[in-house]
């Protein structure tokens, strides 16, 4: 329990259902939902939709999402990655010189997958109907929304990247400059897409005037889009790769998403006595990043498109091969060859009601205000998920048209005792793998609860330089700093977080929400 002289928050606790994500309109959306008897997978989307709305530097339907369900002794997972366009290929980049497609490169936008999950969804486990459920999302875009502290300081930071773009600066720079914390926002051209999504469903988006503007407007710039990958683009849905963290059941979606490499991190720190370590002392940190040293070496080295190339993830959740990495760190000094990591700007939510269904879900445009290319008309902002490609003919990751890029987002879910028992996600680009289980660590080696484990001062291997929040003491700082790392201050709060979970005990629901963000949890 926090020390009430302090600030902080507690977790939210609620009997019948809970909702938390990073901002309060898409929390108070969800519990909505939930109350008009929709069920989690409802208050999921309808949030979802509003995120798309309310933070256009970190979601949107010009974006990707994955979700994680559970219900009773069931847990499966839906990719809603998008396919890069046909035309893509090794060629368009010979003679460049480049290891990666350019974040603001019209190749590096993907076929937009989250509203195809959004309907997948839906379909499987939603109660309401389309126009219900996106109802809010639309009032929103139309009538405008009063935008939140941490927005508009994340809009300050995309205004280079928006003001490249003639759409997306008549858009998104009202008056020449990104909207203030308090000013309303408006945008009455994805209001208009919403609405064809709740009359049309996929065929609104992916068909017709939307796809025709989206398409038209990447085309404008160099992209090879076509309408046949529009039209063909669909998710699937996918059985989900197990992992076990000291008797806690751990679920993450299966590449080209990286969450594998969250269950090799977790075999990697099970060979450590981390209880017995200060929670933030320079023990627990150093070891972490040494995890994160190896587990993403193999991360980079095979995850890739399955449909494309051969992904062998055993390893991964092979806890002898966790031991034996294990073994490889030097508790007194830093290694060497960290990660090559990058930034990336997400939502995570997650969403728990009375019957039960758990609903981890994120969606993303990678980079802040994604490509920062936005569509002439429909006012869609297009994620740069094709940035996750490497242009390297011998690389798994290397892009083909009709591949999936290798992804950052994951959304994970955790049981006990075979029962669901925990729906969270971590954001931050590359960090989220790190982030699950520092999260997770947190809540299992040090009991913590579900609101002070995501509030626990974050420590990340960031191109070469191991960037630790302000929370972190600086007598660990300098401890770290003398076993070799390269130790810098985070230039900003390393990402945000979100999570449900199951009080058994009381047979009610237990939420967190990140300060780091705008958001809340919220139940009733």
């Amino acid at each position: 329990m926090r020390n009430f002289h302090f600030p902080g928050r507690s977790p939210s606790r609620a009997r019948h259902g809970m909702a938390a994500t990073e901002h309060p309109l898409a929390s108070l959306t969800a519990i909505d939902m939930l109350r008009r008897g929709g069920s989690a997978a409802d208050a999921a989307v309808a949030a979802a939709a509003v995120l798309a709305v309310v933070e256009p530097m970190a979601t949107g339907v010009g974006g990707d999402a994955f979700c994680l369900v559970a219900r009773g002794d069931a847990v499966e997972g839906y990719n809603g990655s998008g396919r890069a366009p046909a035309g893509l290929s090794l060629k368009l980049f010979e003679g460049s010189g480049l290891k990666r497609i350019p974040v603001d490169s019209p190749h590096a936008v993907t076929v937009p997958g989250a509203v195809d999950c959004w309907l997948s969804l839906l379909e499987r486990h939603g109660k309401l109907d389309r126009a219900t459920v996106l109802a809010p999302a639309i009032a929103y875009a139309m009538e405008g929304f009063a935008v939140t502290q941490r927005v508009a300081y994340e809009w300050v930071i995309g205004q280079p990247k928006l003001a490249k773009n003639n759409n997306a600066s008549a858009l998104f720079l009202p008056h020449a400059r990104p909207p203030r914390a308090g000013e309303i926002f408006r945008n009455p051209g994805l209001g208009r897409v919403l609405q064809d999504v709740a009359r049309d469903g996929r065929a609104g988006f992916y068909e017709g005037g939307a796809a025709e503007d989206m398409i038209e407007s990447l085309r404008a710039l160099g992209g090879t889009h076509m309408r046949g990958d529009f039209a063909a683009h669909r998710g699937n849905w996918v059985t989900p790769v197990r992992g076990d963290y000291r008797g806690v059941e751990v679920f993450e979606i299966p590449p080209n998403g990286q969450g594998v490499t969250a269950l090799l991190m977790l075999n990697i720190l099970e060979n450590f006595p981390l209880g017995e370590l200060p929670a933030l002392g320079a023990a627990r940190f150093h070891v972490e990043a040494e995890a994160t040293r190896l587990a993403y070496r193999e991360r980079d080295r095979v995850i890739a498109d399955p449909e494309r190339e051969k992904v062998d993830v055993a390893s991964f959740t092979d806890k002898a091969f966790g031991k034996k990495l294990a073994a490889q760190i030097d508790m007194k000094r830093a290694g060497a060859a960290p990660p090559q990591t990058r930034t990336g700007d997400t939502t995570y939510l997650a969403v728990a009601d009375a019957d039960g269904l758990m609903v981890s879900f994120i969606n993303s445009i990678y980079h802040g205000f994604g490509s920062g290319i936005a569509s002439a008309r429909s006012g869609v902002l297009f994620h740069n998920r094709g940035h996750g490609f490497v242009l390297d003919a011998n690389h798994p990751n290397a892009p083909a048209g009709g591949k999936r890029p290798f992804h950052t987002i994951i959304p994970a879910m955790a049981r006990k005792d075979g029962r669901p028992w925990l729906a969270f996600g971590v954001m931050g680009g590359d960090y989220q793998a790190v982030g699950h289980a520092h999260v997770l660590t947190n809540l299992v080696d040090w009991n913590m609860d579900i609101q002070d484990a995501i509030d626990c001062p974050r420590g990340f291997l960031f191109n070469g330089e191991f960037a630790l929040e302000q929370g972190v003491p600086d007598a660990v700082k300098a401890e770290l700093a003398a076993m070799g790392h390269e130790v810098v201050a985070a230039p900003e709060p390393i990402g945000g977080g979100q999570g449900v979970m199951r009080d058994f005990t009381g047979n009610s629901w237990v939420g967190g929400s990140d300060p780091r963000k705008d958001g809340c949890a919220l139940g009733y």
